[in-house]
């Protein structure tokens, strides 16, 4: 059946495929007889893996705010709202069988008990919540969230709450949340601060999730989401990005996410502070950590309020007082959540052996427990690091992610770095300035786990969406099997083989660049930043110097730093190259 339709046709279901519109309607504005054809072109050009550059949480929030924004919603659109929430749900970290008990009792408690068919229901205005009651919202909370939540909702009246966390404990979930209840209750706004417009699309995502999921009420709404009540103005949600220049002169409770890899931060924190300068606004800080050097740590330990005192205080960041919360002399409240404190707190979703297995010591404890990384130990700095990242949702105008061509026919690089035991192989995409002053920029990484024929299938795929003008491989162990299948379809792939002149050369390249602030990346990836945090220099048996990150069989988290570096090593360390080609 497949073959019956033109090119023109697969075209733009693929195109339509990729801005993640639903099959069947794709099949319904192309006329195609079934849906089947459509996965089976998706199978066979492996449409998925070309949007692995975008996180499962952000595709899935970007998608279910399309069809809760939708006008006229069918059946099977309501369906499949079903499905994503509950998909965000998991990804939260919350128990489907939880949420489904929650928002039956939350029907319960509305007027008509929860009969008929509410979704079918015009709201009297336009993003009403007037009939939202605080018995309601209670139920859905006491049912959602695990103690270390409930710890920060009982604590949430402090004007600043600064929180530790391990990753994947569902903070973002809980605070937009916790900003829901707030702004429907007593009519104030809220402010979402996050690294990029994606990251803030979740929050918004999760509010328009719980309104409709659980109260059955439909927001709408672009960077503002303006809550109705009685038909009357009540309260403003805002999602903004740390590269927004528009953030001023808003006012409300503020959530400043991941603050700890946010670039700039003396900067924004002075923003963020005027936004919420009335002592009626409170500021909730919450992060994965980095490293002490960065701006947000002397917040955090009490340096900064230190440093007006003749006389200083001690504040106690002891585990033990981290974990029951803590409010310091600078009337800040204090809490770190871990993976092991989260798991004694009803959280059920991890296995912390296999995390330990899978990591590095270091790279664990500062993932999930919380732990700071030692500044000292890394060639690169943070400041560099984290002067890198963009918002490129709103910086990179000439790259459209969801073409079929992302960036033209503009030259890229690749660079590939293999698994080893235990961890995924990692590619990195990236183009190479076009004329002097550009910069490097990385368009796409992907980790990629499977036999050599199938991984080198992916870049492939690769060579299809981009004009490649540069493979590079590391062959010092299994990627030459990976190599020999890229040079079917890509003769002139090279081969890097790991030696102490030509690893030094890739760690001095990468540092001339980020130091330099000659490369971008999406703030969103913060593994990015962590990958090149872990490489250091170490000395060899015969007392020279050369450069590791922790890769270990048990680890190959710093994989994407490498795989950067393969696609860089395509310029020499002079930085003259030969001139970038466009192809046509």
């Amino acid at each position: 059946m497949s073959n019956t339709y033109p090119q023109e046709v697969k075209d733009a279901a693929k195109f339509m495929w990729l801005r993640q519109v639903s099959p069947k309607e794709i099949a319904d504005k192309l006329n195609l007889n079934s849906v089947r054809v459509l996965y089976q072109w998706a199978d066979k050009g492996a449409w998925n893996a070309m949007l692995q550059h975008e996180t499962v949480e952000q595709a899935t929030s970007r998608r279910l705010i399309v069809l809760i924004e939708k006008p006229d919603k069918t059946d099977g659109d309501f369906k499949e709202i079903d499905k994503l929430s509950n998909l965000l749900d998991k990804l939260a970290g919350i128990e489907v069988r939880k949420a489904k008990a929650a928002k039956e009792k939350a029907q319960a408690s509305q007027p008509n008990g929860g009969s008929g068919n509410p979704r079918r229901k015009k709201a009297s205005s336009k993003n009403e919540v007037g009939e939202i009651t605080a018995e309601a919202l209670a139920e859905v909370r006491n049912e959602l969230f695990f103690e270390y939540q409930h710890l920060w909702f009982a604590n949430r009246e402090h004007r600043t709450r600064f929180i530790l966390k391990s990753r994947q404990i569902g903070a973002t979930f809980y605070f937009a949340w916790e900003a829901f209840e707030d702004a429907i209750l007593t009519g104030d706004n809220q402010i979402f601060l996050s690294a990029s417009k994606a990251q803030a699309g979740v929050f918004k995502a999760y509010i328009m999730q719980f309104a409709l999921k659980y109260f059955d009420v439909e927001l709408k709404g672009g960077d503002c989401i303006e809550l109705t009540k009685d038909g009357k103005p009540w309260a403003e949600l805002r999602f903004v990005s740390t590269n927004s220049r528009t953030a001023q002169g808003y006012h409300g409770h503020l959530y400043f996410d991941e603050v700890f890899w946010t670039p700039d931060f003396e900067k924004l924190n002075k923003l963020a502070s005027g936004m919420a300068s009335q002592k009626k606004w409170r500021k909730t800080y919450f992060s994965t950590p980095s490293v002490k050097t960065h701006g947000a740590y002397a917040i955090w330990s009490g340096e900064k309020y230190n440093s007006r005192l003749k006389n200083k205080v001690k504040f106690d960041l002891t585990p033990e007082a981290l974990a029951a919360g803590i409010v310091g002399r600078d009337k800040i409240w204090r809490n770190a959540v871990t993976v092991k404190d989260a798991e004694r707190g009803g959280c059920d979703l991890f296995d912390i052996a296999e995390l330990q297995d899978e990591y590095s010591k270091n790279e664990f404890e500062n993932l999930f427990m919380c732990k700071f990384i030692e500044a000292g130990l890394s060639v690169f700095a943070l400041s560099d690091l984290l002067g890198c990242a963009v918002d490129t949702s709103v910086t990179w105008v000439d790259f459209k992610r969801k073409e079929l061509r992302p960036y033209g026919n503009n030259p890229v690089w690749i660079g590939y770095d293999p698994a080893r035991v235990g961890d995924k192989s990692s590619v990195a995409v990236i183009a190479p300035p076009l004329k002097p002053g550009d910069k490097f920029r990385i368009l796409e990484k992907l980790n990629l786990k499977g036999t050599f024929k199938y991984q080198a299938s992916k870049i492939e795929e690769l060579t299809h969406r981009y004009n490649v003008k540069f493979i590079g491989i590391d062959v010092t162990g299994p990627g030459l099997g990976v190599l020999d299948e890229v040079k079917v379809f890509f003769k002139q792939a090279t081969g890097i083989h790991y030696g102490l002149e030509s690893k030094t050369r890739l760690v001095l390249k990468a540092i001339d660049v980020i130091s330099a602030g000659k490369i971008e990346w999406d703030a969103e990836h913060k593994e990015i930043p962590q990958a090149f945090l872990q490489v250091h220099q170490a000395s060899t048996g015969s007392g020279q110097i050369t450069y590791v990150a922790d890769r270990t069989s048990e680890t190959g988290h710093a994989d994407v730093a490498w795989a950067i570096m393969h696609a860089l090593s395509n310029e020499p360390l002079t930085g003259k190259r030969r001139k970038a080609s466009v192809g046509f």
